[in-house]
């Protein structure tokens, strides 16, 4: 069982607050580290010192890291053109000697755009699929041959698909709660499959869209691994769970029953119960960056029940 720290630096975080998060994440044993792509502050409050550039960010961290994955949940589709996308997550790949995992999504949260002046456009699900045919295809173009491209939203001539990442194959993540096209695209690209803050019926019932995606395009569902994010708060007493909820502005029993959040052996039953549906990885978004001792309470009594 793998649980991975995810961090949303948008509602506010330095780099150097993500060094930190993240040299806890390899000190304490996690698998990787992730990180939201967003450059706007969702909610109350001001985002203060502001955003932090995504790819920007892994970039420094697979310089000061050695062992943990890196990535996204999920690199912004609208953002960034996917020709120079490749290029930037392959430099990031060779940077960090092959720990790189990339999860890419359409872009959804309009006001950042428009407070960044970055274009929304109205169809985003083609371009999505557009772009990771792109970017892998770049990234699998064998070394001197050339890679074209003519699509609806993308065209790219004998481009030299360089450089390479270290890895012989990125794996790729997508996510969602789509009903056909996102298990669908799942199923053609993706070697892991992400279900985003939702319940265990919930998880159940998209985890066997995408089996069956898979199965009818001719793949081992199988071969894909599932996994779920949610938030996480742990305390070793309910007065300990109560002070990290109200801190992050949330209450404990809304998130017992949304996410990760009670004792170490109330979190490990709910990871059971995502377990039993299929997932065999887990996000914990962690909102207080500045509680590593949270982060230390779940290496010991939570990941170390897990074996």
């Amino acid at each position: 069982m793998d649980l991975r720290i995810f961090t949303e630096p948008q509602q506010g975080a330095s780099y150097d607050t993500l060094l930190a998060v993240a040299k806890a994440t390899e000190d304490l044993g996690f698998d990787a580290f992730f990180r939201s792509d967003h450059y706007l502050v969702m909610g109350d409050g001001d985002g203060f010192p502001g955003p932090t550039d995504a790819w920007i960010t892994l970039a420094g961290l697979a310089r000061e890291t050695s062992r943990i994955k890196l990535g996204t949940l999920m690199t912004a589709g609208t953002f960034r053109l996917p020709g120079v996308l490749a290029i930037q997550v392959a430099q990031v790949d060779q940077m960090s000697g092959g720990r790189v995992e990339f999860g890419l999504g359409a872009g959804w949260y309009e006001a950042e755009h428009t407070a960044y002046g970055i274009p929304f456009p109205k169809e985003k699900f083609g371009r999505l699929e557009e772009q990771l045919a792109v970017v892998t295809g770049l990234w699998g173009t064998p070394a001197g041959e050339t890679f074209t491209y003519d699509g609806q939203f993308y065209q790219l001539k004998d481009s030299p698909a360089l450089p390479k990442p270290a890895q012989s194959r990125i794996p790729v993540l997508i996510g969602g709660m789509g009903a056909r096209r996102t298990p669908e695209l799942a199923a053609r690209y993706a070697d892991e499959f992400n279900v985003p803050f939702a319940s265990v019926a919930d998880t159940g019932t998209q985890f066997t869209r995408v089996r069956e995606a898979a199965g009818a395009a001719g793949r081992d569902p199988g071969d894909l691994v599932y996994s779920n994010a949610l938030v996480a708060v742990v305390g070793r007493d309910d007065a300990e769970v109560a002070r990290r909820a109200a801190a992050i502005g949330r209450e404990a029993d809304e998130l017992k029953e949304n996410g990760l959040a009670g004792s170490p052996a109330e979190v490990v039953d709910k990871i059971g119960r995502y377990a039993e549906q299929g997932a065999s990885r887990f996000y914990l978004q962690i909102l207080d960056l500045h509680d590593l001792d949270h982060l230390e309470l779940i290496s010991s009594q939570v990941q170390a029940q897990l074996g």
